[in-house]
């Protein structure tokens, strides 16, 4: 049973590995790995000197920042106010009904969001018209691009997120609730006493995984928000690389700005886990 998952991650998490050799290198995708030029820390020096570094490196971090205050907390709340749901039909159907959006791509989303908020005839520019106020563009507003992210990240993926939350939740004994209903503990001393410490080493772990990926964001989503008025608060690295990489066939300065992103991810959650252990967590090794 593990075979299609082991072999999954040697093709195309392990063995791509070896590619990121063209970073120092001026590849010719003629030539191959071993007929291109060796350049050392050529694309390196070029990626920190680029008058665009520190724009990609301030929205990228901006928006993962955004999401570990905003969305990652969500699905904790929202699996601890279905847990005090006491109606099961009830809370499968809630549980049911937001998680549906994970399913959906990010493009299908952002359509959503555009035909809600942006069209001409859309709902919210409806409403505005109705109340006699002046209306605006929501989508190519750089100063509501953020915020427009987050609400799209809680909406789509707080749901499938609460899957984990709860199933960590139905390993609390319920002996323990009802030792602290009888020293006359409300639900929300429960909720602090009891539940969220049945879920710290839970919420350590996503967190160390999060923390991993904070240079990651997501290609898909950000790259259907961007637009030309929204680029200086927009463009991520992953964007960029797809820019100069795909687009402008720069793949060795794509590679190493890909390179930097995972070294820099490595790093993150090696301190991460060891803050972790010292506070008593198990951490991920």
């Amino acid at each position: 049973m593990a075979l299609p998952g082991i072999l999954y991650f040697i093709l195309f998490k392990y063995w791509p590995m070896g590619g990121v050799v063209i970073a120092f290198q001026d590849f010719h995708p003629f030539t191959g790995f071993t007929g291109s030029k060796w350049v050392g820390l050529k694309h390196f020096h070029r990626l920190f000197s680029d008058p665009d570094f520190f724009m990609l490196l301030r929205n990228t971090l901006m928006l993962s920042v955004y999401q570990l205050v905003f969305a990652f907390p969500a699905p904790i709340i929202l699996s601890l106010m279905l847990n005090e749901l006491r109606r099961e039909w009830f809370k499968r159907s809630i549980q049911t009904l937001v998680y549906i959006p994970h399913f959906m791509s990010w493009v299908v989303v952002v359509s959503m969001f555009f035909v809600v908020f942006e069209s001409p005839t859309s709902l919210f520019q409806s409403i505005l018209e109705t109340l006699g106020l002046p209306t605006f563009s929501i989508m190519m507003d750089p100063d509501l691009f953020r915020p427009m992210y987050i609400l799209q990240v809680i909406w789509r993926d707080t749901g499938w997120g609460t899957v984990i939350y709860l199933a960590a939740l139905a390993a609390i004994s319920p002996e323990l609730y009802e030792a602290a209903k009888m020293d006359g503990a409300g639900r929300f001393r429960q909720i602090w006493h009891i539940t969220l410490p049945g879920i710290r080493s839970t919420i350590v772990i996503l967190l160390l995984l999060k923390l991993s990926d904070i240079l990651e964001t997501s290609f898909e989503h950000v790259f259907n928000l961007v637009n030309s008025l929204n680029r200086d608060v927009g463009e991520v690295f992953d964007t960029y690389v797809y820019r100069v990489g795909l687009i402008n066939g720069q793949l060795s300065y794509a590679t190493a700005v890909g390179l930097f992103k995972g070294i820099i991810g490595l790093l993150l959650v090696m301190l991460a886990n060891r803050i972790a252990k010292k506070f008593g967590e198990e951490g991920l090794y």
